[in-house]
């Protein structure tokens, strides 16, 4: 999870007003309000090192001997070599665990009876895993695939080969909550997505979260995903950032991002040195407490008299470099970030909602996003220099999308039962000069709703690719109600 270059801003909306209608800085302070759980400290531990996503697996079927014996096969048939394939799935589910960086533990013997079951689900039970991958390999072996779903109560990826499982039996796992079924002809890319959603749930319940905002100092747990959120005190980024200087690393950064821009409009230099010196005060906090991702009450702070610059570049930076880094202490935008960075590799753009209504287009902006839309090792996108939209000052970046490319819009709603809203569509246009609104605009089509007003949320992450169907797959895997 790092992102190179980012920005906070509070566009579009009055803070006042925001916090009232939609309780972003107020959702964490309630969780706080519910009890902290330890105090943070000025200088946070390093961050421990992380462990692979563990995974427990099994085939099952029964010796194809067996078979030749009572001369009758059933599903797949006499012509499914069941110790091949096992052989051959093995092997692509080391590739999978290998490029993932996960533990996928697999039995080496097939389940075949309710004998063998029964240790298994034991096994399971007293250690349990992130996940379970369940690998049948014979229509009446079916049961034994639903009693482990039934009695772990873990989250599960079913990887049937097509050919294998009647509709009755895929009916049965098809849309259960807590599982996801593939059946399918040797779809090793669906068990991989499949392996990403397990990874991606056990790193949000090992991440830390670091939120620079005006509450008191505290740490609380996000209900169902586990991720930690650690409140510090604005004045520590006030501190930091003044005690900042203009190092050659930081002359360095200045100049990138004024090569990287197709124009400069407002900022001086002198501006966007300030912007690079933002970046290196974020990453020092970060740092020092041994962070995941951040957010942060950025608005105080640019308002008379001012405590630091718009953070705005340095969340780009953040963001390109795969550190999610959340706009306005909002920590369902925050998660939702960090959400998409861990399943997809890629980063999100916080933004406002609106409309464009004469086209029936949704219309989102912010005075910051990544560049690097594309993921950390991709070229930036087209940027423009600009300063925050709504302070007047600094410098903050206006980020063009390239028309048509399709992009995904989620907002996670954190609670004890958590929604998620998710939505797909198309790239339409930006607007490189608009007068109105923050710096960096997208108008998009929207997929699931008739009238773009309809769509729901605010500060929704935007994001390029179309992983909706993936996103609801992991709402069911996980007990989040999808929501569009």
């Amino acid at each position: 999870m790092r992102s190179h270059e980012h920005e906070c801003h509070g566009c579009c909306l009055d803070r006042r007003d925001f916090l009232l209608s939609m309780g972003t800085a107020a959702g964490t302070a309630a969780l706080l309000a519910r009890g902290a759980i330890t105090l943070a400290q000025a200088d946070g531990a390093a961050r421990p090192k992380r462990q692979p996503a563990p995974v427990r697996g099994a085939f099952l079927y029964p010796p194809s001997q067996t078979l030749r014996e009572a001369g009758y096969y059933s599903w797949p048939g006499s012509s499914f070599d069941a110790e091949g394939h096992q052989k051959r799935y093995a092997a692509e589910i080391d590739k999978i665990q290998k490029r993932l960086g996960m533990s996928i533990a697999m039995d080496a013997a097939p389940l075949d009876d309710e004998a063998g079951v029964a240790r298994f689900i034991q096994d399971v039970k007293a250690a349990p895993p992130a996940g379970l991958l369940l690998v049948p390999f014979k229509k009446n072996h079916w049961p034994h695939v639903v009693r482990i779903i039934e009695e772990t109560k873990l989250p599960a990826v079913v990887l049937a080969t097509l050919g294998v499982l009647l509709i009755d039996q895929i009916r049965q796992l098809h849309r259960k909550p807590g599982v996801y079924l593939i059946s399918a002809m040797d779809d090793f890319a669906s068990l991989e997505q499949g392996m990403k959603m397990f990874r991606a749930a056990h790193r949000m319940r090992e991440s830390l979260l670091v939120n620079l905002a005006g509450a008191p100092p505290g740490e609380v747990e996000v209900p169902r995903l586990g991720t930690r959120v650690r409140t510090v005190p604005l004045e520590r980024f006030y501190a930091v950032f003044k005690a900042t200087e203009t190092t050659d690393a930081v002359r360095k950064l200045a100049a990138s991002y004024l090569k990287g821009a197709k124009e400069t409009v407002e900022p001086t230099e002198a501006d966007v040195v300030d912007a690079a010196r933002a970046y290196i005060a974020l990453k020092e906090i970060i740092r020092a407490e041994g962070a995941d991702a951040l957010m942060m009450d950025c608005l105080p702070g640019l308002q008379q008299p001012h405590k630091h610059v718009p953070p705005c570049m340095g969340f780009m930076s953040l963001r390109d470099e795969g550190i999610p880094a959340g706009c306005q202490a909002d920590l369902n935008a925050t998660l939702s970030m960090m959400l998409v960075q861990e399943m997809f590799g890629l980063p999100g753009f916080q933004q406002n909602a609106s409309a464009q209504t004469e086209a029936n287009h949704y219309f989102g902006a912010h005075c910051t996003c990544p560049s690097k839309m594309n993921g950390p090792d991709a070229p930036a996108e087209p940027m423009i220099l600009r300063t925050h939209a709504e302070a007047g000052w600094g410098c903050v970046p206006q980020v063009l999308f390239p028309e048509g490319q399709e992009v995904t819009m989620i907002s996670y709603q954190s609670g004890e039962t958590p929604q998620m809203l998710i939505y797909g569509g198309k790239v339409v246009r930006c607007y490189p000069k608009a007068p109105g609104g923050c710096r960096t605009n997208i108008e998009m089509t929207i997929n699931e709703v008739a009238d773009a007003c309809d769509t729901k949320g605010m500060h929704q992450a935007i994001f390029y690719g179309n992983h909706a169907p993936a996103l609801r797959t992991f709402c069911r895997l996980y007990g989040i109600e999808a929501v569009s």
